[in-house]
């Protein structure tokens, strides 16, 4: 596996920049998430180290090799897809064997690998079957597996759950967690879903309009954000911000509170407003407080609380856990 670091990179189309001057150190083994919004740049910054796209300036080095001007297939790295890209008049072992075949492997070196891949992410069964024979999770690991076979250096993968439903995600997200602590692969992993950033990732990258927010591991990200883009975009529920005189009277611009560092009451607290919304998620309750001159507030409950559209609710913040912004949107020291 390999180190992957980028030096003053940045990318230009037609003189619009969407990728800004960045520096990034990726280890040996790390998994990284890149994270952000739709245009945020993290699929043309993946495609840049990819080789797809040639930087307008900088240098893409792997293992402190200077890479910048190779093509893709010289930088020794597999690339998974959001479209799984299978033959389908293909089986799953010639769809896995294809890149060896194309490498011009012997068949027994062919055979062999497409047996480990397949044994690795649990494809045994499916071999012999087509991709139209297969769920949208197996297919995707078919694409996995013909990525592991090229023993790349490193894996980058594109938003690769994006086609499937909520329970095959999950399912997926585990499944990618446990490969990475196998194989200890240098993995890249772009998404727009917060939750995948933070279940995965050894680190996390945040973009915003081509520009890096904040780089650190997911607790750093969520205990101490560095700014209120990335304290609103980390966090589900997102976090709820107060302007104006509450913000003024914590000598800030905004500040900022999480939805479980908020408590209800139903006698006393600190804002009185009406419930407009109650999500019932099982082991949480998350209802939305609408308060006169703050907004709606959320807060995070038992599961079992039984609140009802409409409601009273008295809302009290921690006031131990608030986040501070001054009028650049960055945090203020606590």
């Amino acid at each position: 596996m390999a180190s992957i670091a980028l030096k003053n990179v940045s990318k230009s189309f037609g003189g619009r920049e969407v990728i800004a001057s960045l520096d990034l150190q990726i280890e040996r083994g790390e998994l990284v998430v890149f994270v952000g919004p739709s245009g945020c740049g993290k699929s043309t910054l993946l495609r840049l180290i990819a080789g797809l796209e040639d930087v307008s300036s900088g240098e893409v080095l792997i293992d402190g090799r200077d890479a910048t001007m190779l093509p893709p297939a010289w930088r020794g790295l597999s690339m998974v897809f959001q479209s799984y890209a299978l033959y389908p008049h293909m089986t799953v072992r010639e769809n896995i064997a294809f890149p060896l075949k194309m490498a011009k492997r012997d068949k027994e070196t062919i055979q062999r690998k497409v047996n480990d891949a397949a044994r690795v992410l649990n494809l045994q069964d499916y071999l012999d079957r087509k991709p139209r024979e297969l769920s949208g999770g197996q297919r995707q690991r078919v694409a996995i597996g013909r990525a592991i076979v090229r023993e790349p250096v490193a894996f980058l993968f594109d938003e690769p759950l994006s086609n499937l439903d909520a329970a095959l995600r999950v399912n997926m997200r585990m499944e990618i967690a446990a490969l990475h602590r196998q194989l200890g692969a240098t993995t890249i992993y772009v998404t727009h879903d917060q939750i995948e950033a933070m279940t995965l990732a050894d680190r996390i990258v945040v973009l915003n309009a081509g520009r890096v927010e904040q780089i650190g591991s997911p607790l750093e990200l969520y205990r101490r954000p560095a700014t209120l883009f990335v304290a609103g975009f980390i966090g589900s529920p997102r976090m709820n911000f107060l302007d104006g005189a509450e913000a003024s009277r914590h000598g800030a611009a905004t500040v900022g509170i999480r939805p479980e560092h908020v408590s209800l009451s139903a006698s006393d607290g600190r804002w009185q407003g009406k419930v407009s919304l109650a999500e019932h998620l099982g082991s949480d309750t998350f209802v939305h407080v609408e308060v006169a001159g703050l907004g709606t507030i959320a807060a995070r409950a038992p599961g079992d609380l039984d609140v009802r559209h409409g409601e009273t609710l008295w809302v009290t913040p921690d006031e131990s856990c608030l986040h501070r912004f001054d009028e650049q949107g960055r945090a203020l020291a606590a």
